[in-house]
């Protein structure tokens, strides 16, 4: 008797193990603080349950159960199911892979875009001013964040917060800004009908990181394509470049006579007129001092630029290029040569085989010239594809062995030659005072003309390695007998037959408007900046069918189909009857 009173002593002790743990549960949830007090009586039932449960299990032999082995198990393998999953869920939160199986990569960042946000060199913020958290743009600030944790964004209700929606100077819905430090810009205002832009996003936030700007200038007084809106004209080139931190500036060389020193790049955009003998002297020696040029040269004209490109390897071809292959698709016909292939450089390493295209386009010729180094852009398809027309003014295109040019024609070259300034000798007499500046922010190449006419002038170009060697605290320099070495320096040349491309409406159009801007962003020499983003753009995979094959298509589907299908069960249940 004492030892069954014993035993049931025992079994009434371990409900005390539940009665605890509710205990602990209640006092944590109704103080909504999990301090010392709820642990213990949690920690002190949960041990005596758990010793309760041996105990029940040692007396009735439930281990060496079948029963008892099989819930073990079963009880087992679903602990060991949602400890995975768990572990997949912890890790799905901590690391991001995300797989974008559309054939434009429309929900992946570009890698312009990914680069510049991993190397973001302060903490940069959006702020999207709408009530409503449109689930594409959400998705595209998602995949910013990603790349970089000093990518932030936040939504933000301008009545809720109007003191914040004062500060940014917001006047209506979907104003899109990005802040970084104490600098603030616009990027777009978004609603219904337009998104928030990849292109602009990277543009703006280049600007907002980058301090420094790059002077381009455009040559004007030769015919050239107008800067501003009209027909013909290349505003949205030129609006482009501002968008990527450039400043432009028209440049007429027949009142300068000299490219100016802070020019990083040059464009000759499709002149109908000749250069002067003075002018041209100025582009080669602008080229010859590290200067960067941008020819887009259309037919049937001469800027008498050929002792220039001469120099380079290059020779303008003043036939027509004819590209048969994308009259149906381009809808321009065959003048305007669609380009699929592009050379491995720089400028078109990213764009595959996308399309671009030329109306009405000459071809270049290259040849090999010692120190310089020439990359075709830009190529045709083979012949009969394509080829280069002498008969311009014939109606009907034709190819004529005797006197056109089977393709591929290469339409766009980009060419590269070092400068190697030659070394002067200081004489050993004292420096006569000059107002020069001072050694703490002298170039190595002296930007002020110098009565020495061995004397190299200065680089154009705001890069590190054109900054002074000498110390801050250095003295001023002592004449020396040794020579003073200079560095040298990279001429770039991009050489293209056509300007129709980066016209208005054209620019905007496929591959267009990259080429030109990646040509500008390599000639300028900046490696830091960022080439140009292409939209992505689904592609139109829609069926075009006439009303006779629309009509075919519903008989066969609604009648030949079924009956096929109905005849074979037959044919199957007379053999196996």
């Amino acid at each position: 008797m004492k030892i069954v009173a014993k035993k049931k002593l025992w079994k009434y002790l371990f409900w005390l193990g539940p009665f605890l743990i509710t205990v602990g549960l209640t006092v944590g949830l109704v103080s909504e603080q999990w301090g010392l007090i709820p642990l213990v009586f949690l920690i002190t039932g949960i041990v005596i349950s758990g010793l309760g449960i041996i105990w029940q299990s040692y007396q009735s032999n439930w281990w060496n159960r079948r029963s008892t082995q099989a819930g073990t198990n079963a009880l087992v393998a679903t602990l060991a199911v949602l400890a995975i999953l768990g572990l997949i869920n912890f890790l799905g939160t901590r690391y991001h892979l995300r797989a974008d199986l559309t054939e434009a990569q429309l929900f992946t960042l570009a890698p312009q875009s990914r680069e510049l946000v991993k190397v973001l060199p302060q903490p940069v913020k959006v702020w999207v001013f709408d009530i409503n958290q449109n689930p594409q743009d959400r998705e595209l600030l998602e995949n910013y964040q990603r790349q970089s944790s000093k990518f932030k964004y936040e939504y933000i209700d301008p009545q809720a917060r109007p003191g914040l929606a004062e500060k940014f100077g917001v006047k209506d819905y979907g104003e899109v800004y990005l802040e970084s430090g104490d600098k603030r810009q616009l990027v777009q205002t978004v609603n219904e009908n337009e998104r928030l832009s990849e292109i602009r996003l990277t543009s703006r936030l280049q600007q907002l990181t980058n301090s420094t700007t790059a002077k381009v200038y455009l040559l004007q007084g030769h015919g050239e394509r107008q800067l501003s809106a009209g027909k013909g004209a290349i505003s949205q080139a030129v609006q482009g470049l501002g968008d990527k931190n450039f400043t432009t500036s028209p440049l007429n060389l027949g009142e300068t006579s000299k490219v100016p020193q802070d020019a990083a790049v040059v464009i000759v955009a499709g002149p109908k007129r000749g250069l002067f003998e003075g002018e041209v002297k100025a582009l080669q020696e602008y080229l010859n001092r590290g200067g960067n040029l941008l020819l887009m040269i259309d037919p049937n004209t001469d800027p008498k630029l050929n002792s220039l490109l001469q120099e380079w390897g290059v020779r303008l071809d003043n036939r027509l290029a004819v590209d048969i292959s994308g009259e149906s698709v381009v809808g321009l016909g065959p003048a305007a040569p669609l380009v699929t292939e592009y050379g491995q450089h720089p400028i078109t390493k990213d764009f595959g085989n996308g399309n671009s295209f030329y109306p009405i386009s000459r071809p270049l010729e290259i040849t090999s010239v010692p120190g310089v180094q020439a990359t075709p852009l830009l190529r045709t398809k083979p012949y009969p594809s394509s080829w280069a027309e002498s008969d311009l003014q014939s109606e009907k295109l034709e190819f004529n062995a005797d006197k056109d040019l089977k393709g591929p024609l290469t339409l766009g070259v980009a060419l590269t030659r070092k400068q190697t300034p030659k070394s002067t000798s200081t004489p050993q007499a004292a420096p006569t005072p000059s107002p020069l500046p001072s050694p703490t922010t002298q170039s190595k190449t002296n930007p002020t003309p110098s009565p020495s006419p061995k004397t190299p002038r200065a680089l154009p170009l705001p890069s590190p390695t054109t900054q002074s060697k000498a110390s801050p605290a250095s003295p001023a320099p002592t004449p020396s007998p040794t020579p003073s070495s200079q560095t040298a320096a990279e001429s770039r040349l991009v050489v293209l037959g056509n300007s129709n491309f980066a016209t208005d409406g054209l620019f905007q159009q496929q591959l267009n408007g990259d080429v030109f801007l990646n040509s500008v962003t390599w000639l300028s020499q900046q490696d830091q900046q960022p080439l140009s983003i292409r939209p992505k753009e689904p592609k139109n995979r829609r069926i075009t069918l006439t009303t006779t094959q629309a009509n075919l298509l519903i008989l066969s589907s609604l009648l030949l189909l079924p009956l096929i299908g109905f005849a074979i069960a037959v044919i199957i249940w007379w053999k196996r009857r």
